[in-house]
């Protein structure tokens, strides 16, 4: 009895420990020994002289034109303290997302951001920090998450950082979905913080979960489709649409999503009788101009209709699902509704094996199994008896779930569900790439704020697809959807030939076997005249598939200047493969590329000095923007950090002994 007592206190303690905001991440803070890099909890500074939260306001005005959406984002940081601010905020954006220009404001004075070399760009910043001169550096730490970077932000300050970035839209079925992705989720890494310099934008401060955003979020979209629009959705926010015309709408946020940036903003349009756009866009360059002298065009081209072939072949289906900490909650219980879904509908004859990882992985057959009914239903039990807990170990599951031995005639495919909340984005998709064999992988990512540039960057490794479910109203149709993909292909041996139209630098290098209802979309330079033809072929489900295309019926239009970025991105997306830095000429071509276009990239960065010396003093407090846990996400995505145990245990004793000498001076005040 006296030992489960001490035991229970012991456990108290601990708990209380773990539960006081801050504690573990004070004590890492503190620490100058060599550790794990590890996300933390915000700790509000009592020294009312320091702003800790800088960062007032960010705000994103999107224009829709066609299929390209040209979006400006305004992050507004204001020091409220007495002491001069030098801030970093980490923040997420598009995979797709070309970005080309920024400017920052100080005063009534803008200054034009330059494109600079990574290594460069930083040290012209890191100058003008210390000789007390205002400024900005944007950099980009993974295809999807960059950082900025706000030096000598004065007391009683407002500077405002504007960013330019165009997106291609290509639709899905018919649907046209934009998104904009508000925060990074905390990621798990094994690197030490020796590495800071490469990966140090994974140790940042979080919120709590509940805790609302600290700064205000808007968004506002226009769409001028250019044909009628039949809907419009925004699943994420409420909004409310006003309709200029039947072919132009404006989406707004409800004054109730002010902090709505603790999720990604998702809209969604179909245009009407199920339309999409395609066809031929032209750019044409700017004569004279370094640089600027060259035309580019965008195919968007409509696959055919899917037909369902009359006999399908056997398949093994191997689901890799993430029970981390990270996913305690509603990320995992919206997985169980996808695994359900997925594995209740198999045939018969399909086999299929499911492997649960968190630090460690544990597969529930030694073989796949046949997906029969009383297989189905035990598998779908034991799923869902699994409980969030522990690190993000995805790179040995994969390398578990790829090992195991294939049946000959069998077609394998992979299915990953996951948050994708880790730090190795580029080694992961590497190892897909070089060990898949002839299987393909599908990923699947579950939350209101996924890691996208993994869970596409998986799928493109995989020669898949990626798939998003937000909530878990969405498992059902995605897992439908995931069905119907992987049936058959609409379109085989895909070839593009073009008849008097001068082209080069084509991308895609090879057009792949298309899977979905979704257009085929092909960029490229043009020269000499804009005439000919361009003829795509392919087969189909009901045979022989061809278009043509009469290029003298495109205007080469100034307007379309986003081409001009949006295939350097495609270049750049292509080059780099996720593993980009292993590879010191594609190194080189990415970057040059990057400064060609003024191009954000891994080695690219843009960087604003205000040329005024304004902090005379020259020192300031350095702050790292909190960021709000993304919706539905536990504060086990944190949790605690290994070197952190010990110092918890110890204290935990120690607020044993204290409770036990309290015990006995109050039994002994009672006699």
């Amino acid at each position: 009895m006296k030992r489960s007592c001490k035991m229970g206190f012991l456990l108290l303690g601990l708990a209380l420990l773990i539960a006081l905001p801050g504690a573990p991440a004070k004590a890492a803070q503190d620490k100058d020994q060599d550790r794990t890099l590890s996300p933390y909890f915000f700790v509000e500074n009592g020294d009312p002289a320091v702003d800790k939260l800088p960062l007032k306001e960010t705000r994103a005005d999107v224009h829709i034109v066609g299929v390209i959406a040209d979006v400006l984002v305004t992050q507004v940081y204001r020091n409220e303290g007495s002491r001069p601010l030098n801030a970093r905020y980490v923040f997420p954006a598009s995979t797709r997302a070309a970005v080309h220009g920024m400017t920052m404001q100080v005063g009534n004075e803008r200054i034009r951001a330059r494109i600079r070399e990574k290594q460069q760009a930083k040290k012209e910043f890191e100058a003008a920090k210390a000789e007390g001169k205002s400024a900005a550096l944007l950099e980009q730490q993974r295809p999807n998450v960059f950082s900025m970077s706000v030096a000598n932000v004065m007391p009683q300050d407002e500077i405002r950082v504007e960013l330019h970035y165009s997106e291609l839209l290509v639709p899905t079925e018919g649907v046209y979905e934009f998104v904009y992705p508000t925060v990074v989720g905390p990621r798990y890494s094994k690197a030490p913080e020796s590495k800071a310099e490469e990966s140090g934008w994974v140790k940042s401060p979080y919120l709590h979960e509940k805790e609302e955003p600290s700064y205000g979020f808007n968004i506002e979209t226009r769409i001028a489709a250019g044909m009628p629009i039949d809907e419009i959705l925004t699943p994420s926010h409420q909004t409310h649409v006003d309709w200029e015309d039947g072919n132009t709408a404006r989406v707004r946020l409800d004054p109730r999503e002010t902090k709505g940036g603790n999720r990604d903003y998702i809209l969604r349009y179909r245009l009407a009788g199920q339309q999409v756009q395609t066809g031929l866009l032209l750019y044409p360059g700017q004569p004279g101009q370094p640089g600027q002298d060259e035309n580019f065009f965008l195919l968007m081209v409509q696959p055919p209709r899917r037909v369902l072939p009359a006999q399908i072949p056997q398949r093994e289906y191997i689901f890799v699902l993430d029970v981390s900490g990270s996913m305690r909650g509603f990320p995992l219980d919206t997985a169980k509704t996808l695994m359900s879904e997925l594995i209740g509908n198999l045939r018969p004859t399909d086999r299929f094996n499911v492997l649960l990882f968190s630090g460690a992985s544990k597969l529930i057959a030694p073989q796949s199994l046949p997906a029969t009914p009383e297989n189905v239903r035990q598998v779908i039990e034991e799923v869902e008896n699994a409980q969030g807990g522990g690190e993000t170990e995805l790179g040995a599951a994969l390398g578990s779930a790829m090992a195991l031995p294939e049946t000959a005639g069998v077609s394998r495919t992979m299915i990953v569900i996951t948050d994708g909340f880790v730090e190795a984005e580029a080694s992961l998709c590497e190892q897909i790439r070089t060990r898949l064999n002839r299987s393909n992988l599908f990923a699947f990512g579950i939350g209101t704020s996924v890691n996208r540039s993994l869970i596409e960057g998986m799928a493109h490794a995989g020669q898949g697809e990626p798939f998003i479910v937000t909530e878990p109203g969405e498992a059902r149709e995605t897992a439908k959807r995931f069905r119907e993909y992987v049936r058959s292909p609409v379109l085989t041996h895909v070839e593009v030939e073009t008849t008097d139209f001068q082209t080069s630098d084509v991308e895609p290098l090879s057009v792949p076997d298309l899977f979905a209802d979704r257009p085929l979309v092909i960029f490229g330079k043009w020269h000499g005249k804009p005439a000919g033809t361009i003829r795509v072929t392919g087969l189909g489900g009901e045979g022989k598939f061809e278009k043509v295309f009469d290029v003298s019926a495109a205007r080469p239009a100034a307007d379309n200047q986003a081409l001009r970025y949006l295939w350097a991105r495609a270049r750049v997306a292509r080059l780099s493969d996720y593993g980009a830095e292993r590879d010191e000429a594609n190194r080189q071509a990415v970057t040059g590329l990057g400064l060609k276009y003024e191009l954000l990239t891994a080695y690219t960065s843009f960087v604003a000095v205000h040329e005024k010396v304004r902090n005379q003093e020259g020192s300031a407090q350095n702050v790292d923007q909190p960021l709000p846990m993304p919706e539905g996400v536990s504060d086990s995505a944190v949790g605690v950090p290994e070197p952190e145990l010990p110092l918890l245990i110890a204290l935990g004793t120690l607020l044993l002994a204290l409770t036990a000498a309290a015990r006995v001076r109050t039994r002994r005040a009672s006699r």
